[in-house]
């Protein structure tokens, strides 16, 4: 009998290494492939410095990226993740932009190689109520439902407690059950209230809660971001802090 559980569980670690294994080959595609986009005159050289803070490689290999994914990315910015995403998906996979796209509408998505990056959720809006220190945000849907994951990089403290909540659902309904909503934020002390210092950092305990009474599961996190020398006592833009936040780095999943 003994030698019977013993042969059943050497199959099944062997049958687990293999499925590990194959995970690691196919990522091996998406990181060389991140490694080209990484080295594109369509970069900056301001971008590609901070690639050694933002690690890009090892951060969407935690999320689980691969180049047949469909993939959301919620606020793109400027597009410092657009230029890496875009070329990983374009030929095998799809991306979404949705929400605060105004500048790689303007930009990014007029150049070469980025025409099949879709912009989606056109009727949203967002915006600061005068006095207002956090924008709202008005969506009804990203115009997605069969995403693999929903990417958002340090956008979630942009937002009231209404818009946070209107970016979970969103994010919800757009995944497929057992899709990813990946977060990056600038780390805030627990519980801590607002201050002038503080703006731009959020509770990763408060964002958990909030993101799980949406729906979500949180599967796990990483240290890839954390900073113990950041004191989490100022802004994020101060020259002595900038480019070496503490960020938390949260993967939660939608319920098969």
């Amino acid at each position: 009998m003994k030698k019977i559980v013993f042969n059943v569980t050497v199959i099944v670690l062997l049958g687990l290494f293999s499925l590990n294994a194959l995970s690691a080959d196919k990522f091996e595609a998406v990181q060389a492939k991140l490694e080209k986009a990484m080295q594109a005159p369509v970069r900056t050289e301001a971008e590609m410095i901070r690639d050694a803070n933002r690690k890009p490689i090892e951060t969407l290999k935690f999320f689980g990226l691969q180049d047949d994914m469909t993939v959301v990315e919620l606020i793109p910015g400027g597009g410092w993740y657009t230029k890496l995403l875009a070329p990983v998906l374009a030929d095998k996979g799809k991306l979404y932009a949705a929400l605060g796209t105004g500048r790689i509408e303007k930009g990014l998505l007029k150049e070469k190689g980025f025409g099949k990056v879709v912009v989606s959720a056109k009727d949203s809006s967002m915006g600061r109520k005068p006095g207002a220190r956090l924008y709202h945000l008005n969506v009804e849907s990203l115009g997605v439902r069969n995403a693999d994951i929903v990417f958002t990089f340090r956008n979630y403290h942009n937002f009231d407690a209404d818009g946070r909540a209107a970016m979970n659902r969103t994010a919800f309904d757009a995944l497929k059950p057992g899709g990813v909503y990946a977060l990056v934020d600038h780390s805030r002390r627990h519980m801590e209230g607002d201050n002038d210092e503080n703006r731009r950092r959020i509770d990763p305990v408060l964002a958990i809660m909030e993101i799980q009474a949406a729906g979500f599961v949180l599967e796990d996190y990483t240290k890839l971001h954390y900073r113990p020398d950041d004191e989490l006592r100022f802004e994020v833009g101060r020259k002595t802090v900038t480019g070496n936040t503490d960020r938390w780095t949260l993967k939660f999943r939608k319920p098969r």
